[in-house]
């Protein structure tokens, strides 16, 4: 079932299987405002479960583009559209966050970015092949951040 992501009150809702639950959600309330802010889109979330093409369409991207596979659960996915940009997010259970910004213009920005919750360890599969940079939020303490430019068409 869908829901809004509060980014006023931080909820764990949909990640309490998450050994880093709250740092979690605080990273999700922090990419709700964002959106908010910048572009007055609404953030919200389906379990992954009920959001099936957006994590195929995100780990399809990975695979094909890094030949990464990610080894955790993901416990929710969103998928939206804000101007001429396709967004995809995908929470895991371990702390990470996926992001996908796939500009639709040809030459566009085009992009995938992961954020590391507080807490969690940098998961293996993306250790030897990311720095990661920091970035303080009040909703989400410590962020731990990277991304890749994706090359092809998808």
């Amino acid at each position: 079932m869908s829901y809004a992501v509060d980014f006023t009150t931080v909820s764990t809702v949909g990640l309490e299987s998450s050994p880093v639950a709250p740092a979690l959600a605080g990273l999700r309330a922090n990419e709700a405002r964002y959106f908010k802010n910048k572009y007055d889109h609404v953030f919200t979330m389906d379990p992954a479960s009920d959001a099936q093409e957006t994590v195929d369409w995100v780990h399809r991207i990975l695979k094909d583009e890094r030949d990464i596979v990610i080894s955790s659960p993901p416990l929710e996915a969103t998928a939206f559209q804000v101007e001429n940009i396709r967004m995809a997010y995908v929470f895991y259970q371990n702390g990470l966050s996926i992001n996908v910004m796939y500009t639709l213009d040809d030459g566009g920005k085009r992009a995938v970015g992961f954020k590391l919750s507080d807490g969690m360890e940098i998961p293996e599969e993306l250790a030897t092949k990311f720095k990661f940079a920091r970035q303080n939020s009040k909703l989400a303490g410590t962020i731990r951040g990277s991304f890749f430019v994706i090359k092809n068409e998808y």
